[in-house]
């Protein structure tokens, strides 16, 4: 059975977009591959946390992580800082990285833009993020598209240190959804739904109320032409929106099409809110069952002592084949 590995930050509300376009497919793969989940806590201090709320945000991300639909019998879940491998395999591919490549990183650039001074963290932390991926040996890693960089960084990383020293470890292959990978924002659909984003009607949460919801959907940008088409390029609101109705609602884009053929946007999004409260409903039920319960520390327990076994392994191999330490 292949694996796969999949690590989300912990830096605030899970949104909408996280969900479509990350989560939900985990529920389906943890049937045809072996999966690791991972909440990635030590990429979250890149910048600059509050750590009461961080470790508020590691639990509440556990929990949803499970209240989707993940089964710690079937996949395991964990805390990256509860799995010391992972730091010290990021050093080792730090050693492997090149400067020039790090710097050219699109999120760097990004998160760097305009401030007097970033941490050495936020350079670094893409050899840190290979390393969660190779400790694992997995084989594909679901990412949005905004990811893909990075996963081809990890990609050269892993051939590099392949050809340098021992042939370790397994080539990762990106695995990209093609539909509802990119949920875009409600305000500006030219922009990936993000919940670092001021305005908050640009996103719905996997935690909002019904009523926030509503109003979120109904004031969401589309176009004035009014009509239920798809088409990303010229209705790039109307076309998000679709999108999002496409996956929750478990219908295609030309069945709802045709649904709304002659409807208005006002009747759409009145039917999409209730798509989204519905299916958000039973997750938000768990979640409140899990968040402060036993049953949720069990659950991490088992999945850092599982990825700690697994992921120690492939580190002694990183060790020997670089030198360092005794052999063991």
């Amino acid at each position: 059975m292949e694996t796969i590995f999949s690590g989300i930050q912990p830096s605030g509300s899970v949104t909408l977009g996280n969900y479509i376009g990350a989560m939900k497919h985990f529920v389906d793969l943890q049937e045809e591959y072996n999966c690791y989940f991972c909440i990635v806590d030590q990429h979250a201090i890149t910048v600059p946390q509050d750590r009461l709320a961080l470790r508020k945000n590691i639990r509440s991300l556990a929990a949803l992580y499970v209240s989707v639909g993940i089964d710690p019998t079937k996949s395991t879940l964990f805390i990256q800082s509860e799995v010391p491998a992972h730091t010290e395999a990021g050093w080792l591919l730090q050693c492997v990285a090149y400067i020039g490549e790090l710097e050219r990183m699109t999120q760097f650039k990004d998160k760097s833009a305009g401030k007097e001074a970033v941490s050495a963290g936020l350079l670094t932390y893409p050899p840190l993020m290979a390393a969660d991926i190779l400790l694992y040996g997995t084989d594909v890693v679901p990412v949005g598209e905004d990811q893909k960089q990075h996963i081809e960084l990890t990609r050269d990383l892993a051939e590099r240190f392949n050809r340098k020293h021992n042939d370790i470890f397994t080539i990762p292959e990106p695995r990209i959804p093609k539909v509802g990978a990119r949920v875009m924002s409600l305000a500006d659909p030219t922009r990936k739904m993000s919940k670092s984003d001021p305005n908050q009607k640009a996103f719905i949460t996997l935690l909002d109320e019904p009523k926030q919801i509503e109003k979120k959907i109904k004031s969401a940008v589309t176009d004035s032409e009014g009509i239920v088409k798809y088409n990303r390029e010229e209705k790039p609101g109307i076309s998000n929106l679709l999108g999002i109705y496409s996956i929750l609602g478990n219908k295609t884009i030309a069945e709802l099409e045709a649904q709304y053929e002659g409807k208005n946007y006002g009747e759409f999004k009145s039917d999409l809110a209730q798509v989204v409260i519905d299916a958000l409903a039973p997750i938000q039920k768990r979640y409140y069952e899990l968040i402060d319960s036993k049953e949720l520390d069990d659950i991490l327990d088992q999945g850092a002592e599982k990825a700690n076994k697994t992921a120690n392994k492939m580190l002694r191999k990183m060790r020997n084949a670089m030198g360092i330490g005794r052999k063991r």
